[in-house]
């Protein structure tokens, strides 16, 4: 686990833009299969999460057509939480950071790590909100 003051902007990046944070398993299940949508952010203290993730899920939210929630969960922070968000999105690897897209349970859109790294944020959200006019 990393210590909460590093951790602490990383989180506010999101939750200032309306991301709830989940920090247990049962919170994660509750906010996945939920009837609706809901893009689930795997947060992370790396590199691509601060100059590409993290602004792309920002940027996300602001599309006029957007899931009926943004959660987040932290790598390296809440493992229970961030064990149960990685067994919704299996077969996928584990990645971190990495978004994903529910509908009614099911995953419908993700992106991962090696989808992110040296991608400027403004084409990843572009994907994303792709992934929203088809599926929110």
């Amino acid at each position: 686990m990393y210590p909460e003051y590093l951790v602490a902007p990383m989180r506010e990046d999101l939750t200032k833009v309306g991301y709830k944070e989940l920090k247990d398993a049962d919170a994660v299940k509750q906010a996945i299969e939920a009837e609706g949508t809901v893009l689930v952010m795997v947060n992370s203290v790396c590199g691509c999460a601060a100059a590409n993730a993290r602004p792309a899920a920002k940027m996300a939210t602001q599309s006029a057509k957007h899931p009926d929630n943004f959660v987040t969960v932290f790598a390296g922070m809440e493992k229970d939480a961030v064990d149960t968000a990685r067994n919704y999105m299996l077969p996928y690897p584990p990645s971190s950071p990495s978004m994903a897209l529910f509908k009614d349970g099911k995953l419908v859109h993700i992106i991962e790590r090696h989808q992110i790294e040296g991608r400027p944020a403004q084409m990843i959200a572009d994907n994303l909100i792709g992934a929203f006019e088809q599926y929110c």
